[in-house]
């Protein structure tokens, strides 16, 4: 199979390799800081479950795993936006500036 010489001129592109790797590291950076997130969550769950079960206040039928459980599903809310907008930011500059050197 031949490649395609304007998708091989890309591929030899600095910025593009600059692309690839800042992308790649945060797409990774973040999948860490949600995994370690989430299972940390149920490391807690399995090893403490009377933590989780604990109410937040006297008298309250509302535990504390409640507010926590919403907040791991409001951070990773928050991780999917902070790509969102590094990618409509800085990777869409870098992938408009290859798009115009390969002209």
């Amino acid at each position: 199979m031949t490649i395609n010489p304007a998708v091989a001129r890309i591929e030899k592109n600095p910025k593009y390799q600059e692309l690839v790797s800042r992308r790649s590291n945060f797409a990774w950076f973040l999948t860490i800081v949600i995994l370690v997130v989430y299972y940390g969550f149920i490391f807690v769950i399995a090893y403490d479950p009377s933590f989780l079960g604990t109410p937040i206040s006297e008298g309250s039928v509302t535990t504390i795993g409640f507010p926590i459980g919403v907040s791991i599903i409001v951070g990773a809310i928050i991780l999917t936006g902070i790509y969102v907008r590094r990618a409509n930011g800085e990777f869409d500059r870098l992938t408009q500036q290859l798009i115009e050197e390969s002209k």
